[in-house]
């Protein structure tokens, strides 16, 4: 008699993950890389595909090349399209070393630049986020960079081989520093010698620093006023007998309590970043100046306010507010009371906001520094008369932004508003309208013309209006903190506040309880 072998139940074959599913969890970041690098090439080919010229590129060039040949700067005209310079003087002198490499070499070198720069935006949105927790930085930075770069105003950036990558960039990189920086503040001063939009920013600081120090002076001298006050306000008092824990203890402002930034800078670091940034700027002005003393009088003098060199106001490309008015009015020369009144009520709002954000922290309002910043930049992209598309690559962390939100609150409407914005920003919609060029068409739109041409202001504002109410929900009295409904399983403390402000575990292995208010 031999011995059967025991049969296994006949049962369905256990499911396993692919074997590439299988080495993308174990290897996150190699796989994003390896997407990213398809992205990238998908984008190159489609953009030789397209046959872009680079107008800007050969535009940067040309300024680069009347500097060396000491020629007047605002005279000149590059490429078929007859094109101005617009830039400050400084930008120019930038723009010599961009004579050096021939045309071809130098618009791959552009395009490698631009995609770097681009990686750089993406890994800077998300530290000014506070995420991931629970994916690698490196992986989530590839990946995220290998969507983004379908994006209507990065593809139109490195169409034209423009410099808006690097202006997000360097503003980003100050704005991430930790408080107290030596030299925060540099970034965004040259950034405004290269183009002075980004001057806003250094509004934002001054702000965010002047706000800062007048609250610490009035909780100071509330503070003192309650110490040498005739008897214990009622509210400290405590009956003999009761519990430490139980005794209420004026309220600490939560930054004050973890020490962690909670915006682009703290005061005294905010005023310290945003005179910083005011000094570098004019380093930049004086710079210019010694080297090209004709061509900065002219600008800072005459061209400055010569808007019209930078293109008509009416055209489909301009997605500024002006723009929009230009178009809804039907004339190139919308009347100048109305826009200004327009961006001075929207410049007011933003100036609003973003500090208030910065001021809220992340104790109360995750990616506080993120909110108070895509805040800033989407004003000035509405307020300032020419906005051109390719201007608004802070599309990049706005859409990061709406997206960090979406995972910490795990609701459908935040992942909505995502992939909404997202659509927005790849769907080209803005080209959509008949916009040949010199005909001014753009003047003759009708009401659905209007709208495909108005896209970007649209979802700036909306996007302000979210950023107002969602500021006003984080400062409103109490701790107050955006919950996160999944289970953590990272390793290591949450980035997006200190576990011991909620009676989480502490370092030494102890808990704490919540202080009441």
């Amino acid at each position: 008699m031999t011995a059967t072998q025991p049969t296994r139940p006949r049962t369905e074959p256990r499911r396993r993950a692919p074997r590439a599913l299988a080495a993308v969890l174990r290897h996150p970041t190699l796989a994003a890389a390896l997407g990213c690098l398809v992205s990238f090439t998908a984008f190159w080919i489609a953009q030789r595909a397209a046959h872009v010229t680079m107008l800007d590129l050969m535009v940067y060039r040309a300024e680069g090349e009347t500097v060396v040949a000491g020629r007047e700067l605002y005279e000149m005209r590059a490429t078929s399209a007859r094109l101005p310079n617009t830039y400050p003087p400084f930008a120019s002198l930038l723009f010599v070393p961009l004579t050096l490499p021939g045309v071809g070499t130098l618009r791959t070198l552009a395009t490698l630049g631009n995609l770097l720069l681009l990686v750089a935006l993406v890994h800077l949105s998300l530290r000014l986020i506070g995420l991931p927790r629970r994916v690698p930085r490196p992986a989530a930075v590839l990946a995220l960079s290998a969507l983004v770069v379908w994006c209507e105003p990065v593809w139109t950036t490195l169409r034209y081989g423009q410099v808006n990558l690097l202006i997000a960039v360097l503003v980003c990189w100050d704005l991430s520093r930790r408080s107290g920086h030596r030299w925060a503040g540099l970034g965004i001063g040259l950034a405004a010698g290269i183009k002075l939009t980004p001057a806003l920013f250094a509004v934002l600081l001054a702000l965010t620093g002047a706000l800062e120090t007048l609250r610490r002076l009035r909780a100071g001298r509330t503070g003192a006023d309650a110490r040498t006050g005739p008897g214990t306000p009622a509210d400290t008092r405590t009956e003999p007998g009761t519990p430490a824990d139980d005794r209420t203890e004026p309220e600490t402002p939560a930054d004050d309590r973890t020490g962690r930034s909670g915006g682009p800078a703290r005061a005294p670091s905010a005023l310290r970043t945003a005179a910083v940034a005011t000094a570098a700027f004019l380093g930049t002005v004086l710079v210019a100046w010694a080297a090209l003393p004709r061509d900065s009088h002219r600008f800072w003098i005459e061209v400055i306010f010569a808007t019209e060199r930078v293109g008509l106001a009416e055209q489909t490309a301009n997605q500024s507010l002006r723009g929009v008015l230009a178009r809804l009015l039907h004339t190139g020369d919308p009347a100048p009371w109305a826009v200004t009144a327009l961006a001075v009520t929207v410049a007011a709002l933003g100036l609003a906001i973003a500090p208030a954000a910065a001021l809220a922290g992340p104790g109360r309002l995750p990616g506080a520094p993120a909110w108070s910043a895509v805040t800033c930049a989407v004003t000035a992209l509405l307020v300032s008369p020419i906005s051109w598309s390719h201007h608004w690559v802070w599309c990049v962390p706005l859409l990061l932004l709406l997206g960090g939100e979406a995972v910490r609150r795990s609701r459908r409407s935040w992942w909505a508003a995502t992939a909404g914005a997202g659509l927005l920003f790849c769907s080209f919609a803005l080209w959509w309208v008949p916009h040949p060029f010199g005909e001014r068409l753009e003047l003759h739109q009708n009401g659905g013309q209007m709208l495909l041409s108005a896209v970007y202001p649209l979802a700036g504002v909306a996007f302000l209006a979210l950023a107002g109410a969602t500021v006003t929900r984080a400062l409103r009295p109490g701790p107050r903190r955006v919950p996160d409904r999944r289970p953590d399983r990272g390793r290591g403390p949450r980035h997006d506040g200190d576990p011991r402000r909620d009676g989480g575990p502490r370092c030494d292995g102890g808990t704490s309880a919540p202080r009441r208010a």
